[in-house]
């Protein structure tokens, strides 16, 4: 089968390094992707409601979203994104440098599709987003996303 359009992939992080980091990783990936990147939590919900800046912007097919973020923090993003009818099947993956249960359960009980947290060394990381990049976009089927 070939894939004809591109995945979207919209990464909610405010670690410039991080964001670096992701992206080099993903322009390896198998899987033809686009990414897109917000750095807050009030942006990735404008994003995914196409406010503003982002009307034109396509439905993400995968979100990787950091918890630790200004303005309105991951948790409270992805209570919104499992709420709302239009984004509740869009996968979540939770990419934070927190290990705490009390994160990777609240997280869970909010729907996070899955919990990831973030290796401090380079080629660690790089290999958390392959790893992510190969489950998600090369063995997952990811539902279609609203045009």
């Amino acid at each position: 089968m070939t894939q004809l359009h591109p995945i979207d992939i919209l990464l909610v992080e405010d670690s410039p390094s991080d964001v670096r980091l992701t992206r080099e990783a993903l322009k390896e990936a198998k899987v033809f992707n686009t990414l897109h990147v917000v750095q807050d939590g009030v942006e990735a919900l404008a994003f995914l409601h196409k406010e503003g800046q982002y009307a034109d912007r396509p439905e993400p097919h995968l979100i990787l979203l950091d918890l630790n973020l200004p303005k309105k923090d991951g948790r409270q993003v992805l209570a919104e994104i499992k709420q709302d009818p239009k984004l509740q099947n869009i996968p979540v993956v939770i990419l934070t440098t927190s290990s705490a249960e009390e994160d990777v359960v609240r997280s869970y009980n909010l729907r996070a599709n899955a919990y990831v947290t973030k290796p401090v060394e380079l080629q660690q990381f790089l290999e958390v987003i392959h790893a992510i990049e190969q489950f998600w976009l090369a063995v997952v089927t990811l539902p279609p996303s609203e045009k």
